[in-house]
């Protein structure tokens, strides 16, 4: 009979343990900058079925290589490393990085302690397509875009009400839209 000792299993344990957030961690520090022809490109155009299909060298040639890490090959950003962890208070809307779909609605983030941006639940159950993850020896819940099928992070069961669950993305698969302040009104002058 083999025994093991509890400091081998925790040794043994302890790489799965920090990958759990989401897969493989890269900085996420190469955000697409203003003027970067990432930032510039038009959002991909869909296709008749709503999808949006394009190859490996078009999603290289529209995003940074962290993004096309994370979203193409379901990588994740180092925790705390990402533009969108903290609760900030800003209102809006949090689209998809790839393909532009409005993913996650400002009110649903909160501060889960991961150092990931947390949700939870999309703005719709039709934006997100959830899929069996079976990697480091885990199973957890994919999310993918439903538009792009890009991956964004991992649904846990443990978030707050009202759902229960916490959205665990990367800040480098979403991109932060504000939302418009209303018009002021306009007083006539007489």
């Amino acid at each position: 009979m083999i025994r093991f000792r509890p400091s081998l299993l925790l040794l043994a344990a302890a790489p799965a343990l920090l990958l759990s957030g989401c897969g493989e961690s890269v900085a996420s520090s190469d955000a697409p900058a203003a003027g970067s022809p990432a930032a510039a490109l038009a959002p991909p155009t869909p296709g008749p079925d709503g999808k949006v299909r394009l190859t490996a060298a078009e999603w290289r040639a529209r995003l940074t290589p962290a993004q096309f890490h994370i979203l193409r090959e379901a990588g994740t950003e180092r925790a705390g490393s990402g533009a969108y962890w903290r609760t900030d208070g800003k209102v809006g809307v949090y689209h998809c990085a790839a393909c532009d779909l409005a993913l996650f609605d400002s009110t649903s983030k909160f501060d889960s302690g991961t150092g990931w941006p947390s949700f939870t639940g999309p703005i719709a159950a039709d934006r997100i397509i959830n899929k069996v993850d079976t990697t480091y020896g885990m199973v957890r819940t994919e999310n993918v875009c439903s538009r792009c099928e890009s991956h964004l992070g991992h649904s846990f069961e443990d978030g707050p009400p009202p759902t229960g669950l916490r959205y665990c993305m990367n800040s480098l698969s979403l991109r932060f839209v504000p939302a418009t302040p209303p018009a002021a009104p306009e007083t006539g002058s007489k």
